[in-house]
């Protein structure tokens, strides 16, 4: 399940998810710099690139590298963080790349907790950085969840941000639900 609320009509957040065989989904969450129009613009470029990418090399870290030098390419100001995985749907086995973007979630026996991970450099802010792989098994009964900043940085009705913990809390409290019911809370 994906949902997408931009905080403008026009933004630079994004997902994608297609298969690459019959075995093989690919998952992308990113968020570029800024917001409007060149936020939308810069949001298109990444998409492609990362897609074209991925199904070239079929590997994140691969993928994440090549489309950074190419977004580096006559860009002065903006940049996207990236999570980008490939799922091995018939094993659970999960091989991601991280550039920059919020480490997701994962309910396994009937609590999130976060992803420990390494992230990399943000994508378009410097060229021949290096991205690595990272794995883990997703169970029967897990949940994966990913998102973008606009998650933690939400405010309450003191104008508080969330935060980091505040999502684990919220995400907890309704830890039984399955993900499309998740999304609509």
């Amino acid at each position: 399940f994906a949902s997408m609320t931009p905080a403008k009509e026009v933004g630079g957040d994004f997902y994608d998810y297609y298969m690459l065989d019959d075995d093989h989904l690919v998952i992308t969450v990113a968020d570029v710099s800024g917001k409007g129009v060149g936020a939308a613009l810069f949001m298109a470029r990444s998409l492609t690139i990362l897609k074209a990418r991925m199904m070239m090399l079929r590997d994140p870290a691969s993928a994440l590298i090549m489309a950074n030098n190419e977004l580096c390419r006559n860009n002065e100001e903006m940049f996207v963080t990236v999570w980008l995985g490939i799922l091995e749907l018939p094993t659970g086995h999960l091989t991601f790349a991280n550039a920059g973007h919020e480490a997701p979630l994962l309910r396994h026996n009937g609590v999130f907790s976060y992803v420990q991970q390494k992230s990399g450099f943000i994508l378009g802010g410097m060229e021949d950085i290096k991205y690595k792989n990272q794995e883990l098994f997703l169970r029967p009964g897990d949940l994966f969840f990913q998102y973008t900043d606009g998650v933690p940085e939400a405010t309450n009705s003191s104008w508080e941000q969330i935060g980091k913990d505040g999502v684990l809390k919220i995400i907890n409290s309704h830890a039984e639900m399955g993900g499309g019911e998740l999304l609509a809370e």
